[in-house]
């Protein structure tokens, strides 16, 4: 086992601390990866409070991992020594279901491993990014593009996934009409990679906060849905919605902005349930569906869409010290627009 530096949590309600966890041997299938940098999601904050259900601790968090690679197991081909590399949200699945047989692990039927909080082959319970070493099934493990500096990679692990992926299945493009609900750490990517597909771009933010860096990530239009009838003047107006926002919202009304045949697609994680009146959708044949991250394959697909369009998160670089802080403006709303940790203050 290798004992390693980390940062997290022992209670729901106790701040971050410093600790050590142990990581595995590495096995003949294992990679070894110093981390540089992870990157600070909206779900570790979930985790580590207990808000999406109990978990044991210590618990570190983290799943949008970055570093080189300096030890590879006796059996290992896709990765060596020296390697740019990343790691998102899981780690492992069964390899044996319909689902993973299809390449889709993240759909696994017995429920992929996720990078933390999660039972792991050998029973312990997975330690994510928040530290400085991570050991990981090279099937689970990600070639970082040169082109991408490292802290701007790293949320590309979860943030990039979990937009592009449903920008791609329901064909975001030359001709369509795509909004953006929410402009944060998962939004502005929706954004940036929306565009890069071709498409014609509308933010749909409270406020107009946000309105000049919606335009200069190149979105054609904002609005401010907290004024008043704001959604009715883009009424019958999008092929596709990205709905980011982790909040209640009234879905009826977002609906109604969707063209005929539309889609909204929600990646944001509400705790609460979202009514939906049917009617709204069976009258206009429009979808209401989720989406969420994407396989390993489309998550290396996404990592290359991004280094060829020149793509990168607008990131806040912090000391592990500061975690506790930049949770806090998490929650605030505070960040432009994704805190990444820088791994060697640990």
């Amino acid at each position: 086992m290798l004992t390693v530096n980390a940062y997290g949590a022992t209670s729901a309600t106790a701040p971050l601390v410093p600790l050590t966890i142990e990581r595995r041997d590495v096995g003949p299938n294992d990679v070894l990866i110093a981390i540089r940098y992870a990157g600070i999601c909206h779900s570790d904050i979930h985790t580590v409070r207990g808000e999406w259900g109990p978990i044991a601790y210590p618990q570190v968090v983290g799943h949008e991992i970055v570093g080189e690679v300096v030890e590879v197991g006796s059996d290992v081909t896709k990765h060596a020594v020296g390697d740019r590399v990343g790691v998102g949200c899981m780690v492992n699945s069964c390899g044996e279901c319909d689902a993973c047989l299809a390449g889709d692990e993240h759909m696994c039927a017995k429920g992929n491993t996720q990078t933390y909080a999660s039972v792991d082959r050998d029973g312990t319970i997975t330690q994510g990014g928040y530290s400085t070493h991570v050991v990981v099934d090279e099937d689970f493990v990600l070639k970082v593009p040169e082109s991408i500096p490292y802290e701007q990679a790293a949320p590309l692990l979860c943030a990039g996934i979990t937009t592009y992926s449903p920008l791609a299945r329901w064909g975001a493009g030359p001709g369509k009409r795509v909004a953006v609900v929410g402009m944060g750490g998962l939004g502005h990517m929706a954004v940036k990679i929306a565009v890069a597909m071709g498409a014609d771009v509308t933010v749909l933010s409270r406020t107009a906060s946000k309105r000049d860096d919606a335009l200069a990530f190149g979105a054609t239009a904002h609005v401010a849905t907290g004024e008043e009838g704001a959604l009715e003047s883009v009424r019958g107006s999008f092929d596709l919605i990205i709905n980011t926002v982790s909040a209640k919202l009234d879905i009826d009304a977002y609906l109604a902005t969707l063209r005929p045949f539309g889609t909204l697609v929600n990646v944001g994680a509400p705790p609460e349930a979202l009514p939906v009146q049917v009617f709204s959708l069976i009258m206009g044949n429009k979808a209401f569906v989720g989406s969420n991250i994407g396989s390993i394959r489309e998550t290396q697909e996404m990592l290359d869409f991004c280094a060829e369009h020149g793509i990168a998160p607008e990131t806040e670089l912090i000391s592990a010290d500061r975690i506790n802080e930049a949770y806090e403006r998490v929650l605030a709303s505070d960040v432009r627009y994704r805190f990444v940790i820088d791994t060697a203050t640990l």
